[in-house]
C-alpha cells in the first residue's frame, strides 16, 4: 500500500478534519482522495484557478458571455463563481452523502462589496445556499456581517464567517450563529443537519503583530509572534466548547507548518 500522507493519517487518526483551500477540479479530487471533506472558494481563488485550468472553462466562459449578451463583466464572473462552486459541490456530493451532510460542503463567499450591507449579503447568502444541498456560505466578520451570520442562519443558510482574525470575532460570530440557531428552534425548524463554522486566520494576525511589533518599537520574543493566531484559535475553541456554541472553528491562512501542527487533534477543521 502507498504510504498516507500526512492530512490523511490527521484524519483517520484524530478528530480534526481538513478542507482544499480552493475549487480546482484537478487538485479537489487530489485532496478528497487524501481524506478532505471540504473545500472553500471566494474570487480570487477562482481568479487563479482559472488561470491554471482555463482549458477546463473557456469553452463555458465563452458560452456565458454568448447566451447573456447584456451581461456585464461582473455578471460574466459571478455567474463562472457559482458554476465553479456547483462543479466542486458535485466532487464534495459523495462525501456529503457518506457523511450524512455533516461533512462534504464547499463554501462560496458573497461579493466582498457588500461587507457593510446586511441585507444584501443574507439575500445574496440565500441564493448562493440553493445552489446546491452542500453549499457554504462565507460572509465578512465585520459588523454587518455578525448581523447577517444570525439572519442567514435563522434562514436556513449554512455559514462561514471569513476574514475573522481576533478572539473578539470569533466569538461574536458564534454568538450570532446561535442566535440564529436559536430562532430556529424556537419555530421547529430544522438545526440538525446545519453545519455552521467560523475561520480563523491565523498567519494573518501574526502578520500585523509583526508589523505593530516594528512600528511602535515593541521587542518581543520573535517566537510569540509566530504563534499568536495559534494561542488565539486554541482559547476560541476553549470559549466555544464551554459556551455551547455550535458552530465549528476552522482554522486558514498559515505561515508555518507549525500553525497545522499545533493545532492537530482538536475538534475543528483546517483549510490548506
Amino acid at each position: 500500500m502507498a504510504e498516507k500522507s500526512p492530512l490523511k493519517q490527521m484524519v483517520d487518526s484524530t478528530r480534526t478534519d481538513y478542507w482544499n483551500d480552493s475549487c480546482s477540479i484537478e487538485e479537489l479530487e487530489y485532496a478528497i482522495s487524501n481524506g478532505a471533506v471540504g473545500a472553500t472558494t471566494n474570487p480570487v481563488i477562482v481568479y487563479n484557478v482559472l488561470k491554471k485550468e482555463l482549458h477546463l472553462w473557456k469553452d463555458r466562459i465563452l458560452e456565458i458571455i454568448a447566451g447573456n449578451p447584456t451581461f456585464t463583466e461582473d455578471e460574466v464572473a459571478w455567474q463562472v463563481i457559482e458554476e465553479m462552486a456547483i462543479k466542486g459541490a458535485e466532487l464534495l456530493a459523495p462525501v456529503f452523502e457518506r457523511e450524512n451532510g455533516a461533512k462534504g460542503r464547499i463554501s462560496i463567499q458573497t461579493n466582498a462589496k457588500y461587507y457593510r450591507n446586511t441585507e444584501a449579503m443574507v439575500e445574496q447568502a440565500v441564493k448562493f445556499s440553493q445552489l446546491a444541498p452542500n453549499m457554504q456560505v462565507k460572509m465578512p466578520c465585520t459588523a454587518a456581517g455578525i448581523k447577517a451570520f444570525e439572519e442567514a442562519t435563522y434562514r436556513g443558510v449554512n455559514i462561514n464567517s471569513t476574514v475573522c482574525f481576533t478572539l473578539p470575532q470569533a466569538l461574536a460570530a458564534g454568538e450570532a450563529v446561535e442566535k440564529g440557531l436559536k430562532r430556529r428552534d424556537a419555530e421547529g425548524l430544522d438545526t440538525a443537519s446545519m453545519t455552521p463554522v467560523c475561520t480563523i486566520m491565523v498567519g494573518r494576525l501574526d502578520d500585523w503583530l509583526k508589523i505593530v511589533a516594528e512600528k511602535e518599537g515593541i521587542i518581543i520574543n520573535p517566537a510569540y509572534l509566530d504563534l499568536a493566531g495559534v494561542a488565539v484559535m486554541k482559547k476560541a475553541v476553549k470559549i466555544f466548547r464551554e459556551r455551547g456554541y455550535r458552530a465549528k472553528l476552522l482554522v486558514a491562512a498559515y505561515r508555518s507548518q507549525m500553525h497545522w501542527s499545533e493545532l492537530m487533534g482538536g475538534d475543528i477543521i483546517h483549510t490548506i
